[in-house]
């Protein structure tokens, strides 16, 4: 049961060592969440948010920001402040040594990358701090994905500034470039046991995004924004500026297959193509669910959709199965999320906007809100919170 007393709040002070100094603050007022549509029919559960600075690269701060859970009249059940300039990113439950666990990304210039160091923390069902996951071997993690796996290990996504030469796609021979890296890190004692760099295995002719008008500003060839895992146990990697869907061997690091993109293995049925696409996961045998943005910045569609591909691996095909999109057509620029709900329910994150949905079995939208202006929220989801004892 949700506890039904006043709003618990936590303001995120800084760092000790490896945990967040937490205090009550309750003079903090948490980003009011309007509710446009709540229908009938929605699954159990709270909604899970990050409120931050809305557009690319996080615009200034509106108010505090911080991972929030809301129940679905807009009323805030616990938010935590996050301060000195970060944000949270894709805050939601996971699973941790076979207990359900709060989970968020938190760093400085969320998508702008320079500078930005990522702290990746792990609570109890008590909002306690009972791990923290940062990156290794001298690198520094992201905050666009932290997935947590059943092994006990995390998938952290990480932005680093390499030389390289740019030559055979008209840039300079000693070129500064954003290489997309992961890291697969064990919680419990922080060793990297798996790590993989995109250059030598996503060439740069793959890339749609423009070098930059200056020679001393990093080219974001790649821009990672997803790890999942396939069923088979690889991993599947979602890189938005070269419009691909990588599947990559779990021990080596091969490209097994590209999906979308310019060097696609898969050739794409009517309405099946996507472009600059966030949050890919596995929707059942040979099954994708893509957040599909169709907007990079211009739009390529009316407005963005969710979609679930039907992959055949022998035919090298890609088969378009369903589609969701908002009644408003919403065109999302950056971030984006879709979840599978337990009734059957499709839950959205429409990222800029600062909007998030549930849609029916039937791709009815039967909730739908907004964050104030000014603040958007890189995924949003709904989950059954606290767990049942």
């Amino acid at each position: 049961m949700i506890r039904p007393l006043s709003v618990v709040v936590f303001l995120l002070l800084g760092l000790a060592g490896n945990s967040v100094e937490a205090q009550t603050a309750t003079a903090v007022k948490p980003p009011e969440v309007r509710v446009l549509k709540n229908s009938p029919g929605q699954a159990d559960g709270l909604i899970f948010i990050a409120p931050k600075g809305a557009g690319i690269g996080g615009g200034p701060q509106p108010g505090p920001v911080g991972p929030e859970i809301v129940d679905s009249t807009g009323r805030v059940i616990w938010f935590s402040e996050v301060t000195n300039g970060q944000i949270a990113a894709d805050f939601r439950v996971q699973s941790y040594r076979g207990k359900p666990v709060l989970t968020w990304a938190q760093q400085s210039n969320f998508g702008k990358l320079a500078g930005a160091t990522s702290v990746n923390y792990i609570l109890d069902d008590t909002y306690h701090i009972i791990a923290t996951v940062r990156a290794g071997n001298g690198l520094n993690a992201d905050a666009h994905d932290f997935l947590l796996t059943p092994q006990g290990t995390a998938l952290i996504t990480i932005y680093d500034v390499v030389t390289a030469d740019l030559s055979s796609v008209g840039g300079s021979k000693n070129a500064q470039v954003w290489e997309g890296s992961i890291q697969e890190i064990d919680v419990a004692t922080g060793n990297v046991i798996f790590e993989w760099h995109s250059l030598g295995k996503v060439g740069f002719d793959e890339s749609y995004w423009p070098l930059p008008d200056s020679s001393t500003k990093a080219w974001d060839y790649i821009h990672i924004n997803g790890i999942a895992l396939d069923d088979d146990g690889n991993l599947l990697l979602s890189a938005r500026h070269t419009s691909t869907v990588y599947k990559l061997d779990r021990h080596t690091g091969a490209v097994i297959w590209r999906l979308g993109g310019k060097k696609s293995d898969f050739r794409f049925g009517p309405g099946a193509g996507f472009y600059f696409q966030h949050d890919p996961v596995v929707a059942g045998p040979n099954t994708l669910r893509i957040f599909d943005n169709e907007v990079n910045p211009k739009p390529v569609l009316p407005g963005s959709r969710v979609i679930w591909l039907k992959l055949d691996p022998s035919a090298k095909t890609a088969t378009l199965i369903r589609s969701l999109d908002h009644p408003e057509h919403i065109s999302v620029l950056s971030q984006g999320s879709a979840q599978p709900l337990d009734n059957g329910n499709t839950f959205v994150g429409w990222g800029e906007p600062g909007r998030f949905s549930e849609f029916d079995a039937n791709g009815r939208l039967i909730f739908d809100a907004t964050l104030p202006k000014g603040y958007d929220t890189y995924r949003a989801y709904r989950f059954r919170w606290p767990p049942p004892s």
